[in-house]
């Protein structure tokens, strides 16, 4: 039975052009506008006559075709999603299709993710990572540190007694940076390459360092792994240097392996090899990853170009606490050179290492006494230039200017540093600069001029060290916890054992199957699951102190309920967790058990 057509006298209204319906006497078009072409700009290929206009279906999605993408390039010409219309029209351009942009771009150089500016790898020593462009993939990609934990609840919310989850472990910021660093020593570059015990090699600046003034030569620096000792050391690399005296590399480093200080560098060995097709001398320092020089840090390349390496805005650079703590650091390095007859001699704003907040290194330490081993200089000379070194450096993290840029007449720059820091200060650098009228001026006899400033450091040192101490005394908490959680999933919805099936189920391991279900599945008077971080550490230190406090198991069913102290329970868990082991391989407990 077919049903009456609607007309305008209907009690819903629908517009002309229904299947199906008369024609509107009422209408306000004219019935020539209802068939009517469609609108088409011009400078299309087609003309509006080919355009079939269809008045049974207004709007269909079956007939639209879904984008899909086809592995689209730079510079390539296909377009399989693109209709024909498109193609041949040119009013349309296709996106995807970037020909002439492709041919003007710049080529892409090897990727280096240790470099401040990501910039390639270039240098005669570049043809070791020819494939390093593999960093650029998505898998390699560092991840997104600051998604692993939000923000602290505010304070202003909470209790005095109260506790947020995120204060039961280690402060976001300093998390952050540890998983940063431990995630730089672990990248590598493909292919990796070996150099004696040596793997895994990876430059840790764009380019070598053409500058031959600090060593004479071209040098190099990587990162790599000890195959013997499985550890991640600095590789610094003088390009083309021919040992003449096999004394040189066996007297300076055992000399030099003596010293261990905080604001040094270690050096462990040194040896020569022509991995490289050359004659090269490497020397194998600590690795401080994600560690910037001075020069990195206060003068970075952009600024340095658009302010000539000088102060920005009028103020100064640094502030006087970092260039006193600088000036300490440094200081107290010195002493322990001096002290064993040695001299550092690289002494540059670009040979210090930034490791930490304020907490610099010397680094390339007796590379220039292995270098100019067959030129001996007295030991007092070198020591002496040690100091007006030290007072180079200090004065272009004053004024604010590297030392390029420096005037020689350092009497000016001084002058000027009294209208920006503290008498002290100026006093402190321009001793360091003055030349040595008498064999007083010693590292010595500049310590006892700033032991004010030393001990305010050493105290602020130890204040960190106290910082640090209890927050790592927070993570050895968690980390019991943590020890307890991996042997009690060991234990929980385990199968058959030794011929028991059901082992989990049965016996004292089904307590530990409560108890699990007490800590981790507790739901609130509600029915609502119970989320509380604070209830979960309380319970499992409960559990590893064993004390003599009960608590109530119930299955879920309501039909079975324990009423046992956590001491009871904490044997428990220590004879079902022998039980695993006396059925491991071996009956021996894992690392770290």
């Amino acid at each position: 039975m077919s049903k009456k057509p609607f007309n305008v006298e209907s009690p819903s209204f629908t517009p002309s052009g229904q299947h199906g319906g008369p024609p509107k006497k009422s209408s306000t078009l004219s019935s020539q506008a209802a068939n009517a072409a469609p609108f088409t700009p011009r400078g299309t290929s087609h003309s509006a006559a080919t355009v079939k206009h269809n008045s049974d279906s207004l709007f269909n999605p079956a007939s639209i075709r879904e984008f899909t993408p086809h592995n689209y390039d730079v510079g390539n010409n296909a377009t399989p999603n693109a209709p024909a219309t498109q193609e041949s029209s040119g009013m349309y351009p296709d996106p995807f299709t970037m020909n002439p942009v492709g041919a003007a771009l710049p080529q892409t150089s090897q990727f280096n993710p240790y470099a401040n500016d990501h910039g390639g790898i270039a240098g005669p020593g570049a043809q070791y990572y020819s494939a390093a462009a593999q960093f650029g993939s998505r898998a390699q990609q560092p991840p997104n540190y600051h998604l692993y934990q939000p923000f602290d609840s505010y304070r202003g919310d909470l209790q005095p007694w109260q506790r947020s989850t995120y204060d039961f472990f280690m402060p976001a910021k300093m998390r952050e940076e540890i998983q940063q660093k431990m995630h730089a020593t672990l990248q590598t570059v493909s292919p990796s390459h070996q150099v004696d015990n040596w793997h895994s090699l990876c430059p840790l600046y764009k380019k070598k360092d053409k500058n031959t003034k600090s060593f004479h030569y071209p040098s190099w620096v990587y990162k790599a792994m000890n195959s013997r000792l499985g550890r991640h050391y600095a590789l610094r690399r003088l390009e083309g240097y021919r040992l003449t005296n096999e004394k040189a590399i066996l007297n300076v480093m055992k000399e030099w392996k003596k010293i261990k200080n905080a604001n040094i560098v270690t050096v462990h060995e040194a040896f020569t090899t022509r991995a490289w097709n050359d004659s090269s001398l490497i020397f194998v320092f600590d690795f401080h990853p994600l560690s910037r020089t001075l020069q990195e840090h206060h003068f970075p390349s952009s600024s340095a170009s658009h302010n000539n390496g000088r102060t920005r805005g009028g103020t100064p650079v640094i502030p006087e606490n970092v260039l006193w703590s600088y000036m300490c650091q440094i200081a107290n390095a010195l002493k322990a050179i001096h002290s064993n007859n040695l001299a550092a001699r690289c002494l540059e704003l670009s040979k210090i290492l930034v490791t930490d907040h304020h907490r610099i290194r010397l680094a390339a330490c007796s590379i220039l006494d292995v270098v100019q081993f067959d030129s001996p200089r007295p030991i007092q000379e070198l020591q002496e230039e040690d100091l007006t070194k030290f007072g180079t450096v200090m004065l272009s993290l004053a004024s604010g200017t590297t030392p390029a840029h420096m005037v020689n007449n350092n009497s000016a720059t001084l002058a000027h540093l009294a209208t920006k820091y503290s008498p002290n200060l100026k006093e402190a650098i321009e001793w360091l600069l003055s030349p040595a009228t008498s064999p007083t001026k010693t590292i010595d006899g500049f310590l006892n001029g700033i032991a004010l400033q030393m001990t305010n450091n050493f105290d602020l040192a130890l204040q960190d060290g106290d910082e640090k101490y209890s927050q790592l005394a927070r993570e050895v908490e968690n980390g019991r916890v943590a020890r307890l959680m991996m042997k009690l999933a060991q234990i929980n919805e385990r199968g058959d054992l030794g011929g028991q099936p059901n082992w989990s189920e049965t016996g004292e391991r089904y307590q530990l199957k409560l108890f699990r279900d007490y800590v981790f599945h507790a739901v609130d008077a509600d029915g609502k699951p119970n989320l509380s971080i604070g209830h979960m550490l309380l319970c499992m230190s409960k559990l590893d102190a064993g004390i003599d406090e009960k608590i109530v198991l119930t299955s879920a069913e309501n039909e079975t309920v324990f009423i046992i102290s956590y001491k009871e329970l904490k044997q428990c868990f220590e004879r079902s967790y022998n039980e695993l082991l006396k059925f491991s391989k071996n009956g021996l407990p894992g690392p770290g058990n």
